[in-house]
């Protein structure tokens, strides 16, 4: 089997192994990674990405154009109960101007007094780094 894995033109799995065993040795509790335990690691998560895009295209906005987009990752996500593990991490995009106008709500709805000018410095470092991240 590792002669299979070591490259080729006869790959079983599309990722690249160091890449996954890099991801697994991050975890403090792995000391050393069985070459059996990388292949199907990686073999599981070429097939979850798979359903992942499969279910999205089918489910989503895609089919019509041909093609899979974020936001269909993303509706999968927040949608499907078996995918909602991944909101946090495909959140839906919105506009910095959006994003500034429910952080302005936000602070109108909860203001009931106090340290007004520390809350507004607050505010605005989070709107540079929002206004940095769209950007991106």
């Amino acid at each position: 089997m590792a002669a299979r894995l070591s490259g080729g033109e006869n790959r079983l799995v599309s990722l690249p192994l160091s890449r996954i065993r890099v991801i697994m040795k991050s975890s403090p509790e792995v000391s050393s990674i069985n070459q059996d335990a990388l292949f199907l690691t990686a073999k599981a998560t070429e097939l979850f990405v798979q359903y992942l895009a499969t279910y999205s295209y089918k489910h989503g906005r895609g089919k019509e154009k041909s093609a899979l987009t974020y936001s269909d990752l993303s509706h999968t996500a927040e949608e499907c109960e078996t995918f909602q593990f991944l909101a946090d991490i495909l959140p839906k995009k919105i506009l910095a101007s959006k994003y500034l106008k429910m952080l302005e709500k936000e602070k109108r709805d909860g203001a009931v007094g106090g340290d007004d000018e520390d809350e507004e410095e607050e505010d605005d470092d989070e709107d540079e780094s929002v206004e940095e991240d769209v950007g991106s």
